[in-house]
C-alpha cells in the first residue's frame, strides 16, 4: 500500500461573483479547453458555450489559431500555453521568443485579454527542465517591451515535491529543485504566480481505505489532519499548503498559486467515478474558492483556478483520461453544476 503521507498530496479570475443559470459561482474559476478529440465542436461554438454558461476564463494548452480567432472580442480571459517542444526554441534567445510572440500573441493582443502565458505543462522534472527559466525570461522581456501586462509562468504538478506530508514539511524533490528554485525566484521578481495542477481524485482513488471521500470532496465537517497549529478538512488545501511550504524553504514566500487544473472524472473507474461525484467535487471547489479563499497557511491568499475540462476527449487513453468533461462533445452537460 502506498504511503498515505505521499498520497495526500500526489495526485479561477475576476474578483467578483457571476450568476450561472441561477447558481452563484466564483469568477475566480475558469475551465480548461482541451482538444484531444476527433468529435469536438468548432471553436466558434465552444466560445459561444463558454458565454452561454458565463464562464469567463479559459485555459488552452497551445496557441491553436482557430481558437484564438474565435476568442476575438469575446471578453473571455485567456491563459495561453506554449507547447513543451517549443520551450528550447524560446530559451535560445530573445529573438526566438519575439518570433513566437509575433506569430501567436501579437495578432490578437488588441482583441483578447491574455493574462498568463504558460511555458510548458508538467515539464519538471524532464528533458526540457533547464530551458524553462530562460524561456520565461526571454518571453517576459518581449511581453514587457510590448507594454503588455501578461505574465510568463509555467505549470507544474505534484511530482516536483519530494517530501509532501505534513504540508509544513514539504520540500521540492532533488530532481526538481535545481530548476524550480530559480523559477520561483523569477516569479517573485515579476509578481507572477506559479501554476500547479492539483487533483485530489488521484490520491483518493489510489488509497480509498485511508483517504476519506469527504476529505477529498470538501465534505468533511471537521478537521481530519492536524499540522502544528494548522488543521485541514479538505485535501486540496493541504496540497496547496505543501507547495507554499516548499517555496518558503527556497526563500520565496510571496508567490501565489493558480490551480491550473483540478476536477473529478465522471466515468471510467468503477465506483470512484460517477457523474454525482464529479458534480459534487466541482460544485464544492467553486463554493470553496468563492466562500473561503486562502488556505490554513495562507488565509489571505487569492484562490483561483481552472476546472479540467470543458469536454470529454476521445483520443486520450481509454478509461478515466477520456471522462473529465463538464460537457459531452454534443455540448450537452454530463452533469449539472450550473443550478
Amino acid at each position: 500500500m502506498a504511503d498515505l503521507r505521499v498520497l495526500l498530496v500526489l495526485s479561477l479570475t475576476l474578483h467578483t461573483c457571476f450568476e450561472v443559470h441561477g447558481h452563484k459561482t466564483s469568477g475566480n474559476v475558469g475551465v480548461c479547453y482541451g482538444l484531444i478529440g476527433d468529435n469536438l465542436p468548432s471553436p466558434k461554438d465552444v466560445v459561444s458555450l463558454y458565454k452561454q454558461y458565463n464562464i469567463q476564463k479559459m485555459r488552452i494548452f497551445e496557441p491553436y489559431p482557430q481558437v484564438l480567432e474565435a476568442l476575438r472580442g469575446s471578453n473571455i480571459e485567456l491563459t495561453l500555453g506554449v507547447r513543451n517542444n517549443d520551450i528550447p526554441i524560446l530559451a535560445s534567445d530573445e529573438g526566438a521568443a519575439n518570433s513566437w510572440f509575433m506569430s501567436n500573441v501579437h495578432p490578437y493582443m488588441n482583441d483578447i485579454h491574455i493574462s498568463h502565458i504558460t511555458v510548458g505543462n508538467e515539464v519538471i522534472p524532464g528533458e526540457f527542465s533547464e530551458s524553462i527559466l530562460p524561456a520565461m525570461q526571454n518571453l517576459q522581456n518581449v511581453l514587457n517591451s510590448n507594454n503588455l501586462g501578461t505574465r510568463a509562468t509555467t505549470v507544474v504538478h505534484s511530482a516536483v515535491l519530494g517530501t509532501s506530508f505534513p504540508p509544513s514539511a514539504a520540500t521540492f524533490s532533488d530532481s526538481s529543485r535545481p530548476f524550480i528554485s530559480g523559477i520561483i525566484q523569477f516569479l517573485s521578481s515579476q509578481n507572477s504566480p506559479l501554476l500547479v495542477n492539483l487533483y485530489p481524485y488521484f490520491p483518493y482513488a489510489a488509497d480509498p481505505e485511508n483517504i476519506r471521500l469527504d476529505y477529498a470532496q470538501f465534505r468533511a465537517h471537521e478537521p481530519l489532519i492536524n499540522d502544528g497549529d494548522l488543521s485541514y478538512s479538505n485535501l486540496l488545501d493541504a496540497m496547496l499548503d505543501a507547495f507554499f511550504s516548499a517555496m518558503e524553504k527556497e526563500g520565496v514566500s510571496d508567490v501565489n498559486i493558480v490551480i491550473s487544473e483540478t476536477g473529478w472524472p465522471h466515468d471510467g473507474n468503477s465506483n470512484f467515478t460517477t457523474p454525482g461525484l464529479a458534480a459534487t467535487y466541482n460544485r464544492n471547489f467553486i463554493h470553496h474558492v468563492h466562500n473561503f479563499g486562502g488556505t490554513p497557511k495562507r488565509p489571505d491568499a487569492l484562490l483561483q483556478g481552472f476546472i479540467f475540462a470543458m469536454f470529454d476527449e476521445d483520443l486520450k487513453d481509454p478509461g478515466v483520461e477520456q471522462k473529465w468533461g463538464l460537457f459531452s462533445p454534443n455540448m450537452k452537460p454530463n452533469y449539472n453544476i450550473f443550478s
